[in-house]
């Protein structure tokens, strides 16, 4: 059985968990991963943390960055190559 059959979103995730993943493209380098379902739901995750964190600037929730970097840092652990190629 593969890690990433065991895969699992933490505790303080409060995102949609998609039942498929699906592949990814890094819009500035082009280079494409596929993720699995729950990787593809923590991508979103942080995504839509860093959208929201960036819209709002100074006035942003303390609480979206604090997110945002946990997202970061389970990535970091369960797929370090898609780290690298979607989010470093």
């Amino acid at each position: 059985m593969s890690t990433k059959t065991k895969q699992k979103l933490p505790k303080w995730f409060n995102g949609e968990l998609y039942e498929e993943g699906d592949a990814v493209r890094n819009p500035y380098s082009g280079e494409e991963i596929e993720l699995t379902a729950v990787e593809l739901s923590m991508y979103d995750f942080c995504m839509g943390a860093t959208f929201v964190y960036e819209m709002q600037g100074l006035n942003a929730d303390p609480k979206i960055l604090k997110d945002l970097r946990k997202g970061l840092d389970w990535f970091r652990k369960n797929n370090p190559k898609a780290y690298m190629v979607l989010l470093d």
